[in-house]
C-alpha cells in the first residue's frame, strides 16, 4: 500500500538493486476492461516508470500462479506480455528451486524508442505463491 492506494513492490529496495513498484490502478473508461497501472523501475542508477495498459490484468496473477504450481521446474522460458506489451516477463526456472523473472519495461507504441530490463530472483513455491497473490490483490482492488 502507498499513500496513493494501493501498490506491489518486487526485488530487493538495497541501495544499488533495482526494485520494481506497481501503482496508480485506474480504469480509464469507466466499465470497461481496460485496466491501467504505473510501473516504475528504481535503483542507484535507473528511475523510470511507464503506463502499462492490460484487459483486466491480462492475466499477470494467473501467469504468476502458474509458475507456483510448477514448483517442481519446468523447461525453458515462460513468457507474459501486457495487453500493449509496455510490460513483459520471461520466467525461467533453476536448479536449486528458483525462479528467475526478467522484467521488461517499453516505451509506448508506435515509437517505443527504448525499452529497459532487470532480474528479480525468487524461491519457487511459497515466495512465487505470495507475489501472485499480492498482485492478484492489487489487480482486483476497487478503482474508484
Amino acid at each position: 500500500m502507498t499513500e496513493d492506494g494501493p501498490a506491489v513492490r518486487v526485488g530487493d529496495t538495497g541501495p544499488r538493486p533495482v526494485h520494481l513498484l506497481f501503482s496508480e490502478l485506474a480504469r480509464p473508461f469507466g466499465d470497461d476492461p481496460t485496466l491501467d497501472f504505473i510501473v516504475k523501475a528504481r535503483g542507484q542508477w535507473v528511475s523510470i516508470e511507464t503506463l502499462v495498459r492490460t484487459w483486466d490484468g491480462d492475466g499477470l496473477d494467473t501467469f504468476l500462479s502458474s509458475l507456483a504450481e510448477d514448483f517442481r521446474g519446468w523447461e525453458g522460458p515462460r513468457a507474459w506480455r501486457s495487453l500493449e506489451r509496455d510490460l513483459t516477463i520471461s520466467a525461467e526456472h533453476h536448479s536449486g528451486g528458483y525462479v528467475q523473472l526478467t522484467w521488461g519495461i517499453h516505451d509506448r507504441p508506435p515509437s517505443e524508442e527504448w525499452h529497459f530490463e532487470t532480474t528479480t530472483v525468487h524461491a519457487a513455491g511459497e515466495e512465487m505463491r505470495n507475489l501472485a497473490a499480492e498482485l492478484h490483490t492489487f489487480l482486483t482492488s476497487t478503482v474508484e
